[in-house]
């Protein structure tokens, strides 16, 4: 079997591990934050913080199963080690139909919403040409991957330094603007003194920061490809992650340094833009939106991989429904072109629903940008779990004081998501998609080579 070349360095790593979480989290996660803690920015700032250590700890964790399960199928093959064949198929089932698929959605009305904002509409939450321009963006993603996945790779790439652009210039001069004009000075006197915020709301907060914080998970993956992985795998995800960290608390400092947080919060979306034309006029600002828009198709492109990647590795193992069928590889475009239909119809489905949130389908919003990571963070606590079990080996503090702070950090996210009241009716959805999946499961795997 062909191996891959150890050909990562320690700060290529790095680069790695900041391009894949950044994204479009962070822009419109900034005011809901504030409005799940009443508006009190300290509260905010643990909140991100809270978010970060969950990704953190998480990381090291699963640094450590990608050191002693040398596979490279991430959580799902770890969780085949764990707890067996039939719970690592419906972790791969879930994240193939309930997580990528969803949140590939809502980047797509991220961007398209953005997209609006960049053209000067003032509302495009909800405008019908918002669902139009997403719907757009989705079936491109899907499309761009089929016929080029080499050149979806390079604009992968490409986008990682753009992400960086609007944050780090937002963060720094939001900062420095704050602090002399005193708004920043304003918002935390105002914190201080506010009363009313509690555990719960905190909680609920975190969950929103989790949404940004997501694709850490993915850096695991490049294991094999990292010279000396048992330490530069580790540092990377901790460098890399407290990187992230510092650019986000940073961006969000810089938002409230331009900007009162009830402002900030009567914005919403819309607060980036004009924190931006406040501070370097209207041209410079639609520059860093248009980066912004750039931003979030990246990270669009990235999960819209994910989206192929996950049902053609199921099929590949003879595993899902028509499994033959889905991991048949087109000759021409090197693509399973049926894992892309399968990804783009689940997108589909999800982008449908997120509308019907909006428009009151269901009575109650169900939160796609939030309910899947809450629950993949519940799947998180049971490989915790059997990590410390497990590995016996490794001293105490990496045995047990790592994986416990992941687990405490998730337990949040899991309470907060549990707060949200429509999660009752996605976990009826997620309870009968994952039956469904029960169905097409077999016990022997074939991986075929399709070529």
């Amino acid at each position: 079997m062909k191996t891959l070349n150890k050909k990562y360095g320690l700060w290529t790593s790095i680069a790695m591990v900041v391009g894949v979480v950044i994204g479009s989290g962070v822009f419109f996660k900034a005011d809901d934050v504030l409005k799940l803690t009443d508006g009190n920015l300290i509260l905010a700032l643990i909140a991100w913080v809270i978010g970060a250590m969950a990704m953190i700890f998480g990381a090291l964790v699963f640094a450590e199963f990608a050191q002693h399960i040398q596979k490279a199928n991430g959580v799902v093959d770890y969780s085949e080690e764990a707890y067996g064949k039939r719970f690592a198929y419906l972790v791969g089932w879930f994240k193939g139909v309930l997580y990528y698929t969803p949140l590939s959605a809502i980047l797509a009305w991220v961007s398209a919403m953005y997209t609006l904002t960049l053209f000067g509409s003032d509302n495009p939450v909800n405008s019908g040409l918002t669902w139009i321009i997403a719907g757009i963006y989705l079936l491109a993603g899907y499309i761009l991957n089929y016929y080029s996945a080499l050149l979806a790779g390079k604009f992968q790439v490409a986008t990682t330094i753009i992400k960086l652009i609007p944050l780090i210039l937002v963060g720094v001069v939001g900062i420095i603007y704050g602090l002399v004009n005193g708004v920043m000075i304003e918002n935390f006197e105002v914190a201080s003194k506010t009363i009313g915020s509690n555990f719960s709301s905190l909680a609920s907060a975190v969950v929103a920061t989790a949404f940004a914080y997501e694709g850490w998970i993915v850096a695991t993956t490049i294991n094999n490809e990292i010279k000396d992985s048992k330490k530069n795998l580790p540092r990377a995800l901790t460098i890399g992650s407290i990187v992230v960290l510092i650019v986000y608390v940073g961006y969000f400092l810089g938002i409230a340094g331009v900007l009162p947080t009830t402002q900030i919060m009567a914005e919403g979306n819309n607060a980036v833009s004009i924190a931006a034309n406040t501070l370097f006029g209207n041209t410079a600002a639609t520059i860093l939106t248009a980066f912004v828009v750039i931003s979030c198709l990246g990270t669009l492109n990235g999960l819209v991989i994910s989206c192929i990647r996950t049902p053609f590795s199921l099929a590949v193992r003879n595993q899902g429904p028509m499994p033959k069928l889905l991991a048949k590889v087109d000759e021409k475009t090197d693509m399973p072109k049926y894992s892309v239909l399968f990804g783009l119809v689940f997108s589909s489905i999800h982008l449908t629903i997120w509308y019907g949130s909006f428009n009151n389908w269901f009575g109650e919003f169900i939160a796609l940008d939030e309910i899947p990571i809450v629950l993949i963070y519940g799947m998180y606590i049971f490989l915790y779990i059997w990590y410390m079990a497990k590995f016996k080996h490794l001293k105490l503090w990496k045995r047990f004081g790592v994986p416990m702070l992941a687990i405490i950090g998730s337990l949040i996210i899991v309470y907060g998501g549990i707060r949200n009241p429509s999660i009752g009716q996605y976990l009826i959805i997620c309870i009968v998609v994952i039956l469904l999946g029960l169905f097409f499961y077999r016990k022997e795997n074939v991986i075929e080579e399709n070529k």
